[in-house]
């Protein structure tokens, strides 16, 4: 059974189990000791693990020697008798960098970030999913190449690309399955094909690729960033389609193949004439959506093709698309009131195109009305606060958190001849 199976889709959470059986720490647990701040002395580490301080000298020496610890500031005097401070422990966040991009149906974003999540450098524009992956990943490619010319660092630091995608992905494969707007991507090797695009267009060598859903990993980003404390965190984006990222104890939960979190396609019961990308009639999504909106407005004679173009219309204060905008808020309300009760979050995020004050309120009539009491008493609906960096700030973080997991930073330690 794959550790996928056992946790239901889920990553597990870093730091979040004891190091493995005291006195068997690997360097790659005192690492995670050290980056969650659980233990950040030499001494600390000791008691945390139960190694003699010699073996946590050793284990510490092969991650100084690959550069991914560095030593602070002394720390306090914890002895009345005085005596030198202990030597703070850091994870050294300078020695390589990730590149990161978000990809909406027609517009898309790219970064250069630290290992902590800061961004250095970053590009927008248009890229449009329907010209299909081999277009678009290489385009990417050539958008990295630049962005690390920008940002001051050569490829050869970058160790890893995480990839925000909008649709359902096999975390195992790294491909989308069945994506209702992303026609021609079904399958396809994306990893592969970024990898190749970063070489292409840079000389460096091949890196690690990592794709998820873009409502997961608006959801990492904004948990990890804003509610590291909440235990359970839902965002919901609405864009162009709909769609949910839930965090749970700090992990992405993804159900057993990617498909977690897809909201915009349950059926709502009015929505039996409304036709959706998906082939199917009644979902969600074509009937609240920022999609289903433009679509409205453009029929009333209100120029609109796609969820940004209702951004634009709700921001300059139209009066018909913020009419619509809160409809759609109250559809998409009376579904999460069916989310909240069975999730219970602490934290409900709504984000996408159509995150304004109209939809909003509409999110809140119905979902107060239709939750029992008991799910929303604890509950904050919010708007996101790392807006359309989200997914950027997401997809970072997982590429950080799969290198630097316990088990891997042993790999690539020794692949470092360390």
């Amino acid at each position: 059974m794959t550790t996928r199976e056992r946790t239901g889709g889920r990553t597990p959470a870093a730091g979040r189990g004891p190091a493995a059986g005291r006195g068997q720490a690997s360097a790659g647990e005192l690492l995670e000791l050290v980056r969650s701040g659980r233990a950040t002395t030499r001494g600390a580490l000791q008691q945390a693990t139960g190694l003699s301080r010699a073996t946590v000298g050793q284990r510490l020496d092969r991650l100084f020697r690959a550069g991914w610890l560095r030593e602070g500031a002394g720390g306090p005097v914890d002895s009345p008798l005085g005596g030198r401070p202990s030597i703070t422990l850091e994870f050294d966040d300078a020695h390589a960098v990730v590149l990161a991009a978000d990809l909406d149906t027609r517009h898309a974003r790219a970064a250069v970030l630290t290992l902590t999540g800061e961004l250095l450098a970053e590009h927008s524009g248009t890229l449009v999913v329907e010209d299909g992956p081999d277009m678009v990943l290489g385009e990417l490619g050539h958008w990295f190449a630049e962005l690390l010319e920008k940002a001051g660092h050569r490829a050869d630091e970058v160790c890893g690309i995480g990839l925000a995608v909008p649709g359902p992905v096999d975390s195992e494969t790294g491909r989308v399955v069945q994506p209702p707007i992303m026609p021609g991507w079904d399958g396809y090797d994306i990893r592969g094909r970024l990898a190749r695009a970063f070489t292409e267009h840079t000389g460096a060598p091949a890196v690690p690729v990592l794709v998820d859903n873009d409502a997961n990993l608006m959801a990492y980003g904004e948990q990890r960033t804003s509610y590291p404390d909440c235990s359970a965190f839902v965002l919901v984006k609405v864009s162009t389609g709909i769609g949910a990222g839930v965090v749970v104890d700090g992990s992405v939960f993804r159900g057993v193949d990617g498909g977690a979190g897809d909201i915009g396609h349950i059926r709502v019961p009015d929505g039996a004439d409304a036709m959706c990308r998906c082939g199917s009639h009644g979902c969600l999504a074509a009937l609240a959506s920022g999609g289903a909106v433009a679509r409205r407005l453009a029929a009333a004679g209100v120029p609109a093709a796609s969820g940004s173009d209702v951004r634009d219309l709700l921001t300059a204060g139209h009066p018909e698309a913020t009419a619509l905008a809160r409809e759609a808020g109250r559809r998409v309300g009376d579904v999460l009131a069916t989310v909240v009760t069975l999730l219970n979050p602490g934290v409900l995020m709504i984000a996408g195109d159509l995150a304004g004050t109209p939809f909003v309120t509409g999110v809140r009539e119905l979902l107060y009305q239709r939750a029992l009491p008991r799910s929303t008493a604890h509950l904050d609906v919010v708007t996101s606060r790392l807006g359309e960096r989200a997914g950027l700030v997401g997809a970072g973080a997982l590429v950080v958190e799969h290198l630097y997991a316990p088990e891997r930073v042993e790999e690539r330690l020794r692949a470092l001849g360390v």
